[in-house]
């Protein structure tokens, strides 16, 4: 039997086109929680200071939703490190996510620490990529992140 392998996404990759245009080859997405972190826009964009894109921070009374993919194969999860400047910009890392099949050992992106900057906002094209995660995520949750503040 073969190993399977996933990745977990908080951020503008929640949008399943986005995904596909980025050539990764995934067989299924489903909804997944991470618990103990929440999400944050900290992370400085490299191209534009003034932006931030989704990190997740450590807070254990908190959760953060996205999409759980599961990959074609292994190799699948190094296409993303280049849109995500990984390793030097984001670091690639193995968390436990929970889904309706039960937990589910994940890769997921973390902003490395030279790269956070409190205070900044995405902008609305970004965060509208968030957004359409929709079918996978609570209610709740998206609505709290119809609320984000963006630059616009």
């Amino acid at each position: 039997m073969l190993e399977k392998h996933y990745y977990f996404a908080y951020g503008s990759n929640m949008n399943s086109a986005r995904m596909k245009e980025r050539g990764l080859a995934f067989t299924d997405s489903l909804k997944g929680v991470m618990k103990g972190y929440r999400l944050a826009f900290n992370k400085k964009a490299w191209d534009h200071p003034a932006r931030s894109y989704a990190n997740i921070v450590y807070d254990p009374a908190s959760l953060v939703e996205g999409v759980l993919y599961e990959l074609t194969d292994e190799h699948q999860i190094q296409l993303m490190d280049p849109f995500e400047g990984a390793p030097r910009l984001y670091s690639r890392d193995i968390f436990s996510i929970e889904t309706t099949k039960g937990a589910i050992h994940s890769w997921v992106y973390v902003a490395n620490k030279a790269t956070i900057v409190d205070g900044l906002k995405p902008d609305r094209w970004y965060l509208d990529h968030l957004l359409e995660g929709k079918s996978l995520l609570s209610p709740e949750y998206y609505q709290a992140l119809t609320q984000v503040e963006t630059n616009g």
